[in-house]
């Protein structure tokens, strides 16, 4: 078969707020239709439970827990979504060192297709680090049938701000993202992660709702100018982080009121990313932001002010900013069942086209 097929995919991030579904028509190439979604907030308990195994890997303690969580999860929300011919699933990053001891996503695809009843796509990470990869980001491909799908004519950029920020520089006027110069991604730092733990720690809440609490504070510069000296920021991309690579940012903050931490972590993020954009082969027309820190007020004014074009919502051409990573899966599950490349050269720094994952069908 290789016309459109119905898909579900599934996406955990490292901000560890719960698990996004989403159905997606697409023949791995383009998008052809959005379907529903849903949406699966993990329980306190749950979220503590993984919070408890990052940074760990296969067979160390808390990981099986974690892993059982996820996959609980997964197979809730995923079996609200009727008409699905497979699902691609991304698992929770737990760890991620691609030039170490590689990366770990915990959950298992065959449970997933034992109690689905599905083939799932997954573990799509792994075979782009074996081959020397970062093994991230891999939405860039998906971002690139998006700009077709608006019908972008010029340069633009995604920004994904999770528990780890991320770009991807696409040209839709190239044929597909295989091509040489149509895309370019790399993550720039930290997006929610260090926010989310500041308020986790000194309040007992989730996230700065709307942003409400940095745009109440003071941005610490030497904080800011710290991070930008940092030698990640000067590797050239492709290039990729753990979510807790800049974990001792929180210790930057320690010395800082509520407001001025949240202020200053902010302001990290956003200067981070406008220094990401200086790297682009072409000046962008427009940056369309997705994923949670686009709810931030605080995040999309800093944006606005340190970048050199518009800034928008992905909503603002009918995009959907929660969903696009969950969509994003289900795109690459098709293009692995189909044996087309996920990621390349100017997205993980693989040396060739990768096509990574694999699939797991129900027993019998």
């Amino acid at each position: 078969m290789e016309g459109p097929i119905w898909v579900a995919g599934a996406m955990s991030g490292t901000s560890l707020d719960g698990v996004d579904a989403a159905m997606l028509l697409t023949d791995g190439r383009r998008i052809v239709a959005f379907g529903e979604t849903h949406y699966r907030a993990y329980r306190d308990a749950e979220r503590e439970a993984i919070r408890a195994a990052l940074g760990r890997w296969p067979g160390e303690d808390g990981v099986d827990q974690a892993a059982e969580v996820v996959e609980t999860a997964h197979a809730a929300v995923l079996s609200r979504l009727s008409g699905a011919k497979m699902v691609g699933f991304h698992g929770q990053t737990l760890a991620h060192d691609p030039k170490g001891r590689g990366t770990h996503q915990a959950g298992d695809g065959q449970v997933l297709a034992d109690v689905l009843g599905l083939p799932v796509v997954w573990d799509f990470r792994s075979s782009d680090v074996q081959l020397g990869g970062e093994g991230a980001p891999l939405a860039p491909y998906y971002h690139f049938a998006c700009a077709q799908w608006i019908g972008a004519s010029a340069p633009l950029v995604f920004l994904n701000l999770g528990g780890v920020g991320n770009l991807t520089w696409v040209d839709p006027r190239y044929a597909g993202p295989e091509q040489d110069g149509a895309v370019l991604a790399f993550d720039t730092g930290p997006g929610n992660a260090p926010l989310d733990d500041l308020l986790r720690s000194r309040r007992g809440m989730a996230r700065d709702e709307g942003g409400t609490l940095a745009l109440s504070g003071q941005v610490d510069h030497a904080v800011v100018a710290a991070a930008l000296a940092r030698p990640f920021l000067s590797r050239m991309p492709p290039k990729s982080l753990d979510r807790n690579d800049f974990a001792d940012l929180s210790a930057k903050v320690s010395g800082l009121n509520d407001a001025d931490a949240a202020a200053t972590l902010v302001a990290v993020s956003v200067a981070c990313v406008a220094d990401g954009m200086t790297l682009f082969p072409a000046p962008p027309a427009r940056v369309l932001v997705c994923g949670g820190g686009r709810h931030n007020a605080a995040m999309m004014r800093g944006l606005a002010k340190a970048l050199p074009c518009p800034v928008i919502p992905v909503e603002d051409v009918g995009l959907d900013g929660d969903m696009l990573e969950a969509q994003a899966f289900a795109f690459l599950a098709v293009r692995v069942a189909r044996k087309m490349s996920t990621s390349g050269p100017m997205t993980t720094g693989v040396a060739a086209q990768v096509g990574g994952g694999r699939i797991s069908r129900p027993k019998g």
